[in-house]
């Protein structure tokens, strides 16, 4: 087995090639996405401007994910990465586009319907100590989604669900963490518990929303690897959700760039990482450190702070703050068109 080896500003990660082909099927295919949150306002400025606003933190993303795939969602905070990752599962309600799982447009059926779904799709949540019960032992856990969809006979095939389960994210020997609460766990073990209780139900696609962005950095690899190997054990896939790009480069097989809610970069990771298209793209990967300090690199620059989602300008959303930002660039709004074998890009300077 063939390994790459990949420098990250943390540590050295062994990234296999090779393993777990991605199958080319799209198992889910996510179509001119939108959720705009209404921004409330006070009594009098809505009836002197008798408009609602909206905040638009998702405006009409578009892409797909195939069988047995990591695709990462990387951009900076306020970008609509998390949202994203929510409305895809109906956590929040779509305000506009189609979500196909499997043929079936999740934005459409009824929330009676979506407990039949809730099996086949979960979601790790960024922070391991907010998304467990406090109250609840690990075995309660792991094993409230196992009661909730009936997935055990007994009591005796639960507990070997939960045991194997814990195995595969590494708390061993199970029995030991099994009646642990929560406030004795390490870090790294409530986020292994979080992904046990996901990945108990055997889904076919989860969304892991930062999952070791608050972990150390012993921690987060052990973290990723954990992800990966579920992934080629049980051919899962993962939308990852993160604003690391060194995690990106080790653990996705595509990612895409998000800024103020539209997708502006989507490739394989190696092709974005060695030669993006995008200036956003490019200013992000500059700003990575790189722990080799006889190379010299030329730091891209983002000057400014990024317009309000409630009113993003007009045209292209990042010519505010493009150093090389034409005329057209305010007046015509770019859409996202493949220059390489699956290498898309939303940018007019990109065009040949």
């Amino acid at each position: 087995m063939r390994l790459r080896r990949d420098i990250s500003p943390d540590a050295i990660y062994y990234r296999r090639e090779g393993d777990a082909p991605v199958d080319s099927e799209a198992m889910l295919k996510v179509e001119e996405l939108k959720k705009y949150f209404p921004l409330r306002t006070g009594m009098l400025a809505s009836v002197l401007w008798k408009k609602q606003e909206y905040v638009r933190a998702v405006d009409g993303i578009t892409f797909h994910l195939a069988n047995r795939e990591i695709l990462g969602l990387v951009g900076e905070s306020g970008c609509g990465k998390t949202t994203t990752g929510r409305t895809i599962l109906r956590l929040t309600e779509p305000t506009g586009g189609r979500i196909y799982f499997e043929g079936v447009d999740l934005a459409s059926i009824r929330k009676s319907e979506l407990k039949a779904i809730r099996r086949k799709v979960q979601m790790i949540f960024q922070d391991p100590y907010e998304s467990l019960n406090p109250r609840r032992t690990v075995a309660e856990t792991v094993g409230q989604s196992i009661d909730i969809h009936h997935l055990a006979k007994d009591d005796g095939e639960k507990e070997t669900m939960i045991k194997k389960m814990l195995e595969e994210v590494e708390l061993k020997p199970p029995e030991e963490f099994m009646g642990c609460y929560p406030h004795v766990l390490s870090g790294g073990q409530r986020q292994r518990v979080a992904i046990a209780r996901a990945l108990v139900l055997q889904p076919k696609l989860v969304v892991a929303d930062e999952p070791a962005s608050m972990l150390d950095v012993s921690t987060r690899s052990g973290i990723l690897k954990v992800i990966m190997k579920l992934r080629d054990e049980l051919g899962i896939s993962v939308i990852y959700i993160t604003h690391d790009l060194a995690t990106t480069r080790y653990i996705c097989d595509r990612f895409a760039v998000m800024y103020l809610g539209k997708i502006v970069e989507l490739g394989n990771t190696d092709n974005v990482l060695e030669n993006p298209l995008h200036p956003y793209t490019r200013a992000l990967i500059s700003a990575v450190p790189v722990p080799d300090p006889t190379l010299k690199r030329v730091r891209e620059k983002i000057p400014g702070e990024a317009p309000s989602p409630v009113n993003p300008p007009p045209g292209c959303r990042f010519h505010t703050r493009c150093p090389s930002a034409r005329p057209e660039c305010s007046r015509q709004e770019p859409m996202l068109e493949q220059f390489e074998d699956g290498h898309l890009v939303a940018c007019i300077r990109a065009r040949p």
